[in-house]
């Protein structure tokens, strides 16, 4: 935070760093239970076909991500946090309305690149709070961040659910009043985070999004490992993400206010574990083994996904899930502890391209998979997407166990 900033503007600022992450997650929530169904109507097609055109959005939004996340990162880094935050915040607003007018598909795929291009303001607000919080504190502070994820995260499904009782489109305009109350609020309290002296130089390098990914294995080779790990992590959560409500809807034939529960109910419960553990298990731990049994968790929570036979036991995966998410800060502030403090822009442009390489993946993999497992017209066979996913994790936790964090966290 800049020095002539006053103590009242600070707090503001930060509440509102706070606000927009728990928005931002919130109007993505509030869309999940909805959207396979919008999809449905507007396509008039049956399971099989519908998970494919959802694959197909998700692709769409990850490449929007590919290409725009490095850049938001390196022009926060040249010229602040603020203009990139309040612009999401304002083009997301624009989006959701496009989404709740969308008269037939097209229409919703363009609202759905536009998200994707306008979804930028979680990796500057990261970059926010690495600018404002001591090394040795991030892993803490992302902790918080992510806690304020799980607070939209579990907020955001629940009022779809319930949005959808009154109309289908009535999530699409809730989460639009979201962005555009939360962007207008920024206008006033928001302060810059990064001073003049401290923004980094920008070149073409810094917005290619294969670039960014190479200037960070490049200039710190000993992070190799844990990219990979990123990488699977985001590879089989997105992948999950992908088929979870359809999957829900086909198997134990639950509507979307049930798959708004059990995402209330994965949100409540990652707010317990990210507001009170994440600190608590670093302290007692260290990070890396605290990240190895974070991912040990998320395996198996991932293997109940797959092996339930009712939407009950199908449920209990949650907390173990919620457990897991104990992997997101600690990794979170692996990297950001490792970088110059003018590299934080670029750190999370990079992690986000991490994210969204993953997720132009991950859409059409999981949904191609979940495809084919209905097609076998065996209820054993559904779960399949939820096993893979499940490898995925497994070979992160060998690559964890392998990788140094150094003599304090070992």
């Amino acid at each position: 935070m800049t020095g002539t900033t006053a103590p009242g503007a600070r707090r503001g600022a930060t509440v509102f760093i706070f606000v927009t992450v728990i928005l931002d997650a919130m109007a993505l929530g509030l869309i999940v239970p909805v959207l396979p169904k919008l999809i449905g109507v507007l396509g008039g097609h049956g399971v099989a076909a519908t998970a494919t055109t959802l694959g197909l959005f998700g692709t769409v939004f990850a490449l929007m991500q590919v290409l725009i996340s490095p850049v938001q990162g390196a022009l926060s880094d040249r010229f602040g946090r603020r203009p990139i935050i309040l612009a999401s915040n304002l083009g997301l607003a624009v989006d959701y309305v496009i989404m709740a007018l969308a008269p037939n598909l097209a229409w919703l795929l363009v609202g759905r690149v536009l998200s994707g291009v306008a979804a930028g303001s979680a990796p500057a607000a990261y970059a926010y709070v690495a600018d404002v919080t001591a090394p040795d504190r991030r892993a803490q502070r992302f902790g918080l961040m992510f806690a304020a994820q799980a607070i939209g995260a579990a907020l955001g499904p629940a009022l779809g659910g319930v949005l959808n009782d009154v109309d289908l489109r009535a999530p699409f305009w809730a989460a639009a009043a979201l962005s555009l109350t939360n962007g207008l609020f920024g206008l006033f309290v928001l302060r810059e985070s990064l001073p003049r002296e401290r923004r980094a130089r920008i070149d073409w390098s810094h917005l290619n999004p294969f670039g960014a990914l190479a200037w960070l294995i490049r200039a710190y080779p000993r992070l190799v490992g844990m990219i990979g790990v990123a990488f699977l992590l985001s590879l089989a959560s997105q992948g999950v993400n992908s088929v979870a409500a359809i999957y829900a809807i086909d198997r134990y034939r639950w509507t979307p206010r049930d798959i708004g529960l059990l995402l209330t109910g994965y949100g409540v419960a990652g707010l317990a574990v990210q507001a009170t553990l994440v600190s608590i298990a670093e302290r007692i731990f260290g990070a890396r083994k605290a990240m190895i049994g974070a991912l040990a968790l998320t395996t198996a929570g991932l293997m109940v996904f797959a092996l339930a036979d009712t939407g009950f036991l199908f449920s209990l995966a949650v907390p173990l899930l919620a457990l897991g998410a104990i992997s997101g800060p600690m990794m979170a502030g692996y990297f950001s502890g490792a970088l110059r403090e003018d590299e934080q822009g670029r750190l999370q442009g990079a992690w986000s391209s991490v994210n969204s390489l993953m997720g132009l993946a991950a859409p059409g993999m999981f949904t191609l998979i979940f495809a084919a497992s209905v097609s076998r017209g065996s209820p054993a066979s559904l779960g399949i997407a939820f096993v893979v996913a499940a490898m995925m994790i497994a070979v992160a936790v060998g690559i964890t166990c392998f990788t140094r964090w150094g003599a304090s966290s070992d």
